[in-house]
């Protein structure tokens, strides 16, 4: 199976393919008669594997640590448990920070709402902006 194949097998792109050959996660054999990249069923298996854990969050780094513990026949899982339990502090941490700027986003919506339109000067762009970060 060639990259194309490949990618429109799975729903990626051909960059995708190429990607996560480039890094050495698929390691396609080449063609002796035309030099093509030929992926094998344990690439498909392994790029299975790379979108689930991209779609759980898992980073290409931790895909590789785990690929390589799975490669040299040890159990992966200790690993995995161990990296979503990061993955998911890592996850809500940012979902507070997000949630933090909407609640300076609605503060500014409100605040602004009644405040005039001003030109820029020589010292000032946005009076909104300059004003709010002021006052935060």
């Amino acid at each position: 199976m060639r990259v194309n194949q490949l990618a429109k097998t799975l729903g990626v792109t051909p960059d995708t393919v190429r990607f996560y050959t480039r890094i050495k996660v698929l390691q396609p054999k080449k063609s002796k008669s035309n030099g093509y990249r030929e992926y094998s069923e344990k690439d498909i298996s392994r790029l299975k594997f790379v979108l689930s854990a991209r779609q759980l969050g898992f980073t290409v780094d931790d895909i590789q640590e785990i690929l390589a513990q799975a490669d040299k026949k040890e159990s992966p899982c200790p690993t995995v448990r161990r990296l979503i339990d990061q993955r998911l502090h890592d996850t809500e941490q940012r979902f507070l920070e997000m949630v933090r700027l909407r609640e300076r986003m609605v503060s500014a919506v409100d605040e602004w709402g009644g405040k005039p339109d001003r030109a820029p000067t020589g010292h000032m762009i946005c009076h909104l902006i300059e004003d709010f970060i002021a006052e935060s």
